[in-house]
């Protein structure tokens, strides 16, 4: 009644002959890999902040966070900027938008160092995050402060019990205006 399959599959499995014919990595080796790309990338924005703003905590990172590259590709050392010429606009806003560049791509070399269980590259990778927002929160100017309110004046989570919630104290006003 069918006509029996004549071609072979597509679907191979893992066993056949064929398998051996291009590289297979590991879950490790996969992890490896796009951690050093991370932290590739975090070097470029690090040594383009450096060619910018240049200061010894910056040069020490820099040197740390090639350390780790190099570690991960078996010592190859990573490629590095000399000289930065593509720096534009004013430079504080340039400086901040690094600093923001640099702390998403430090917290997705932690996330990766954390899968990857490497505690001294998470350390690193957080220290990095931290150094970079503590350094866009000191180059942007202060926050407006709240006004003042006055002391009778209070909201409904300051006015409300606790256990209540915080829009029942506006609705008891409004019923009670209605009156």
């Amino acid at each position: 009644m069918y006509e029996p399959i004549r071609t072979k599959s597509v679907h191979t499995m893992a066993d056949s002959p064929r398998a051996a014919d291009y590289p297979h990595r590991s879950r490790e080796e996969e992890l490896d890999i796009q951690l050093a790309g991370h932290l590739s990338a975090l070097l470029a924005v690090t040594d383009e902040l450096r060619a910018l703003t240049p200061g010894p905590d910056l040069d020490r990172a820099a040197e740390r966070i090639a350390g780790r590259i190099a570690r991960l590709r078996d010592g190859a050392a990573p490629v590095r900027s000399t000289s930065v010429t593509t720096v534009t606009g004013p430079g504080r806003a340039r400086s901040v938008a690094l600093h923001r560049r640099a702390h998403a791509l430090a917290g997705r070399a932690l996330v990766v160092a954390a899968s990857r269980a490497d505690t001294a590259a998470a350390i690193l990778a957080a220290e990095r995050m931290d150094a970079h927002a503590a350094a866009v929160d000191g180059a942007e100017p202060p926050a407006e402060a709240p006004a003042e309110r006055p002391a009778e004046v209070a909201t409904d989570a300051e006015a409300a019990p606790a256990g209540h919630r915080a829009g029942r104290g506006e609705r008891r006003r409004k019923v009670a205006a209605a009156r």
